[in-house]
């Protein structure tokens, strides 16, 4: 039986500790720059050596996220901050953009990397892919249930998310944060829009439904369904949760190591229910399987509220201005924090009073007590406890993990005084002064074994111990302490300073800035999705047309301009010899590279130069760029890439910002009936706070996959002129429902700015 390894989260030093002392195998965690987590607290160069270090020490491996899409000025600063981490003995790399990737095999070959979940790890054929790049283990997409999983036939460690939030976009696929407000999830720092409030629209027409968080996903759970994750291929069980407290990676920590070890043991998986209300009272949205485990709409979403839930412990009784009288089912305490359901309105507990109004720490279960009305409630309604002080303050105690070793000691006179420290994989050994017979008082055995046990305040305690010594013999207790801290100091360091990979670097040559020449003609490349678009664009002479139904693809693809847009999420491949195809993934760049004109789409989150040399290399004839690039960014590519013709821009168009694995129509509109929104043709959107309306398709070709639609065009026709002068010939255009004359009038448009 493969031994499965428990990952947890650190946002900070105090999260290390906590999932160190109740359990990790290994812990992943983030530098000031460059991971997927910028808001955690994270890790300085200094503190970063610190983590390693006391990871080390206590055989816990250490991965660090440098998980982020990365730009072209930020190549070397990214590359050498790797190197740091190589030279100071990091586990692994958790990485995702292939052009870094790309650098970091060829510079650091000896350095394990992992790719990342954010690189919408979901088919059999990005697996490939990862193999011959030299991964050493794939992080899997959220959204593969457990049969899927198992049927992935690789050579890498696969790693899968067991707990904790849950993106309810499809794994390093969502747009929404970075167009919105600037706050790129590709680049760490997502705001999170998926938790906000949003109206269903069809036509111009409000749906009533039951919440208003229709993309807020519940916290994702496999405890009542451990047994058959122990039981599957996946060997790095990954718990989410870079940002929650030390206390909930603590106890989430020590809740997953207890139902591993009871499984390696034969015993059994059973969950009490006060670590269940416990759970519930560190984080909790509502708990889902997840698509691990097929949870679908109501199991899956929590539409009522996307905050902390905690568990219910009373009701309101009685409101005044000054104080709310509360019914009490649970204990409640001063300093702990509650939220009344019905007005989603909190408070900390900083008073607390009993029915004669007198101040009390606690009051009991089944009893009445007082709190200030300082949040100006109205409405009675339902109680909650979010926040359980006394449970923060037990989780937060956390005592010293101890490291047993063995000790021998050799006390023989005329001979140096000799002691070993050993531990599963280390021998260190020091040498006193030599022995001498004792001139009155021997020094006894129980003495020598009293003092080399006393190790206090280090990491270690003596389990077995072993004193070879003549009877009568003199050792200065000073003696015994000295030799004693030595062995400390040594076994920590060499522990400490453990060396995962052997650091190598081979020095690669900066390329020469290429100069940049200005195009004059242009290239435009146009997404259609319907016939008539398509029409309209055989007639304006378009460079390409980018189609998106298959069928529409065979009816016109003997004009020779016609490319095939494949899905962006594929299990199953259909064969392809000598099509135009557009891909979104690596599975399909890797599957039909070799025998077909493929172009990669700005999906695959292009910023450097070394990602577009890496999509070249693997036979794509063109490669769009990220449309999360501004100006300057795409000048600092095109003075890197030896083919400025191998690059597309998005010009104009309103890109896809999510895609969902589930339906929320078929939640929403069908109430989980067969469904027959799609057939239907209505036109569906969210409309968020500020009334904007954000498209919805839904498409049964793709097993009911939904995708989500910017609520505006992006539009850079009037900076065309400054992109051509950056050396870019090819040009995107996507149109979503725009009819003849418009699609005419935009093209006519950029031809105008062409002259």
């Amino acid at each position: 039986m493969i031994k499965k390894e428990l990952l947890s989260p650190v946002g900070n030093f105090e999260s290390l500790k906590q999932a160190i002392v109740n359990g990790a195998d290994a812990v992943y965690l983030g530098g000031k720059k460059f991971g997927a987590r910028a808001f955690a607290d994270n890790f300085d160069e200094e503190k970063m050596m610190s983590a390693i270090k006391y990871c080390h020490l206590y055989d816990v491996k250490i991965y660090v996220t440098v998980n982020t899409m990365i730009y072209e000025k930020e190549l070397e600063e990214c590359l050498n901050y790797i190197g740091f981490l190589h030279k100071n003995n990091v586990d692994a790399i958790i990485m995702q953009d292939l052009g870094l990737i790309k650098l970091v095999r060829e510079t650091y070959p000896n350095l394990e990397i992992h790719a990342s979940t954010q690189m919408h790890n979901h088919n059999k054929e990005q697996l490939k892919l990862l193999e011959k790049m030299g991964i050493k283990r794939v992080v899997l997409a959220r959204e593969l249930s457990l049969e899927e999983i198992k049927n992935l036939n690789t050579s890498m460690e696969i790693e899968a998310f067991i707990h904790g939030a849950l993106c309810i976009s499809y794994s390093g696929q969502c747009l929404f944060s970075s167009l919105l407000l600037d706050r790129s999830g590709n680049r760490g720092s997502c705001a999170g829009i998926c938790r906000l409030p949003f109206k269903l629209i069809k036509e111009d027409i409000e749906i009533q439904t039951e919440g208003e968080y229709l993309l807020s996903p519940k916290e994702f759970s496999t405890l009542d369904n451990f047994r058959e994750i122990m039981e599957s291929n996946i060997y790095s069980l990954k718990i989410e949760g870079r940002m929650k407290s030390p206390a909930y990676v603590g106890f989430i920590t020590k809740l997953y190591r207890s139902l591993i070890d009871n499984y390696n043991e034969h015993k059994e998986l059973r969950i009490t229910e006060k670590q269940r209300k416990e759970l519930a009272l560190l984080f909790n949205r509502g708990f889902t399987k997840g698509h691990l485990f097929h949870a679908q709409n109501e199991e899956l979403m929590n539409v009522l509220s996307s905050n902390h839930q905690g568990i219910e412990i009373g009701e309101v009784v009685e409101i005044k201005k000054a104080k709310i009288k509360i019914k009490l089912k649970e204990e409640l305490n001063q300093e702990d924090g509650i939220r009344f359901k019905k007005e989603d309105k909190g408070l900390i507990v900083n008073f607390l009073y009993n029915e004669k109004g007198l101040l009390i720490n606690s009051a009991p279960k089944n009893s009445i007590c007082y709190v200030d009305n300082k949040i100006g409630l109205k409405n009675k309604g339902l109680v909650l406890k979010t926040i359980d002080s006394k449970l923060i303050k037990e989780l937060e105690q956390i005592k010293m993990k101890k490291i047993p070793i063995d000790c021998e000691v050799v006390a023989k006179k005329g001979h140096p005084l000799e002691i070993t420290f050993k531990d599963k994989e280390n021998t260190v050994t020091k040498y006193g002064t030599v022995v001498k017979k004792a001139k009155s008082k021997n020094t006894e055995k129980e003495i020598i074994q009293e003092k080399i046990s006393s190790l206090g305040n280090t990491p270690f305690v003596i389990k077995k111990i072993k004193i070879d010594m003549d009877n009568d013999i003199f050792i200065p207790m000073s003696e015994l302490k000295n030799v004693r801290r030595e062995l400390e100091i040594e076994l920590q360091e060499v522990r400490e300073n453990k060396i995962p990979h052997p650091f190598l670097e081979n020095k690669i040559i900066p390329m020469q800035q290429n100069k940049i020449a200005k195009c004059e003609n242009i290239n435009l490349n146009v997404l259609v999705r319907n016939e008539e678009q398509l029409k309209i664009c055989l007639e304006e002479k378009v460079h390409i047309i980018y189609v998106t139904n298959g069928s529409l693809y065979e009816k016109y693809k003997h004009v020779g301009n016609i490319v095939l847009r494949l899905p962006r999420v594929q299990q199953k491949f259909k064969e392809y010899i000598g099509e135009n195809l557009l891909v979104g993934e690596t599975g399909a760049l890797y599957k039909y590279g070799e025998k077909n004109k493929v172009v990669t789409d700005y999906f695959f989150n292009v910023a450097n130069s070394k990602s577009v040399s890496f999509l070249t290399g693997n036979k794509a004839s063109r490669v769009t760029l990220s449309i999360e690039n501004k100006m300057e960014d795409v000048k600092e590519i095109m003075q890197n890439i030896e083919n400025p013709s191998s690059i597309e821009l998005y010009l104009y168009g309103k890109p896809e910002v999510m895609i969902l694995k589930h339906c929320p129509l078929r939640m929403l509109v069908n109430k989980d009936s067969v469904c027959s929104v799609c057939k239907r043709k209505d036109m569906y959107f969210l409309k968020d706070r500020n009334n904007a309306l954000y498209p919805i398709i839904t498409n049964p070709e793709e097993n009911h996959l939904t995708h989500i639609f910017y609520y505006k065009n992006i539009d850079l026709i009037e900076h065309l002129e400054e992109y051509k002068r950056i050396g870019i010939k090819e040009y995107r255009l996507e149109f979503f429902n725009e009819a003849k004359e418009e699609i005419k009038s935009i093209i006519c448009k950029i031809r105008k700015c062409q002259i």
